[in-house]
This record gives structure tokens, sequence and C-alpha cells, in this order.
């Protein structure tokens, strides 16, 4: 099953009574795993992880993630106190994805850290009903109320911005989610998003996300031009309903 692997190496190294659940999350709950989907999986423990133990999960993620075939894996660790009960900002306590390669391989741990996207992950979670191990999620995590995750869905979006032009085809999809999200209250895979999206951006607007959800279905060929005002667009309807 997806995610088992990496629910199981978490249970061997922060041991069976640390660990209170994993649960599978993103694409392959909600829709499928498209061609560049990673395998995102949520653990929640009873206390902060140890040196040690960020460093073991390290050790074993970074030749697995993306290596010889295998998906990349995105491995988000919270503390159960430190979101039940829920409160925002909430604190992520280790967290890997493959972004971060070139810091983890520098020996740079995972540090305990505020994290705005727990909102929506959580979120995620909860809506997905996808447990690896353990009891339903619901049984250990709060609900994340509208207002924290609406913050926290929107808190990254100057980031996203700024990586317009290096990473368009995710950045435009992440903000197709975001707007989707704040419409609907629900967290939809990122091609769904995209659909949802392009049935209400103005008519100019739409052909670029139009490719970069074909592209992310594993179409292939270029973005073309047309993505900052898509960007733009969408934002601004974003801002819209967080002022509303």
């Amino acid at each position: 099953m997806l995610g088992r692997r990496e629910a199981e190496l978490l249970r061997e190294v922060v041991g069976e009574g640390d660990l209170l659940g994993a649960y599978l999350h993103g694409s392959a709950v909600l829709g499928g795993l498209r061609p560049d989907s990673d395998i995102d999986v949520l653990g929640v423990v009873r206390r902060s992880l140890t040196e040690r133990q960020r460093r073991a999960l390290l050790r074993e993620l970074l030749p697995l993630s993306g290596q010889g075939g295998y998906r990349y894996v995105e491995l988000t660790v919270v503390v159960q106190d430190d979101v039940r009960p829920w409160r925002y900002p909430p604190v992520c306590d280790f967290l890997y994805g493959d972004w971060l390669r070139g810091d983890f391989e520098r020996g740079v741990l995972p540090a305990r850290e505020v994290s705005p996207d727990l909102a929506p992950l959580l979120t995620m979670v909860l809506q997905g009903d996808a447990p690896l191990l353990g009891p339903p999620p619901a049984a250990l995590l709060d609900p994340v109320p509208h207002a924290d995750l609406l913050r926290g869905i929107t808190a990254g979006i100057p980031e996203l911005l700024a990586d317009l032009d290096h990473d368009t085809r995710n950045v435009l999809l992440t903000l197709a989610r975001i707007w989707t999200t704040l419409s609907t209250g629900e967290v939809r895979a990122k091609d769904e998003a995209a659909g949802w999206a392009l049935e209400r951006l103005p008519t100019e607007r739409r052909a670029v996300l139009a490719r970069a959800r074909e592209a992310y279905l594993g179409g292939t060929g270029e973005l073309g031009e047309g993505a900052r005002g898509c960007a733009e667009a969408m934002v601004e309807a974003i801002e819209r309903l967080r002022t509303a």
C-alpha cells in the first residue's frame, strides 16, 4: 500500500509507543496519483523527535525519495499536543521534502518550526481519512476552523509568486488549489482545482493554466506566455475572498 513503507520507517525510528498514527494524504487520496505526484505521509507522535531520530529518518529517506524509480516522498511529523487542541499558527516537528535535499545533504536537520501550511495539510488528512497505522485521523486531530484554513493556505502566496518564473506549472496549480479551497472549503487535487478555476477565470487567462494542468497529468510541451497574468488574476480572486 502506498505510504506503508514510510509509516513503518517512522514507527521503527520513533517507537511504537510514541507513534500515535500515520496517514496518507495528498494526490493519493484526492483522486489518485498523477505522474509526478509525491507520496505524502503525516505522522502524529507523542513527543518531539530527538536529534538521533531526525538523523535516522534522513539516513533512510535520502536514498529512497525519488531514487531508483521510487516516487518522491514528503513526510511531515507533528506532536499531537502541538495541534490538539488546535491553535494557530501550528508547529511542525519534522518535515522531509526533496526540495530541501541540498540542505539535508549538507547536514542540516529538519527542525521544529511554525508552519501555517499545516492548516491545509491537516484538513487534507481529515478529509482523506486514510490511516496507514493507528486510528482514523479524527481520533487524533481537531478540525481546522475555516478562518485558520484561510490564513494557512494563503500565507505562502508571496513565496509562490517569487517562484513563478522557475516553477511555473506548480505555482499556477497551487494558486488554483488555494482559490478552490477558499471558495469550497475542500482541498482538491491540483488538476481538479485547475479545472474548477478554468471555469471561473477570464477567458484570456485560461490557456496557460489549461496547459499547466495538461502537463501535470503527463502531457508535454511548453506552457507558453501568460503565466504572470494568470497568476495575478487568481491572486486577485483570492484577495476578494479574503476580504469579503
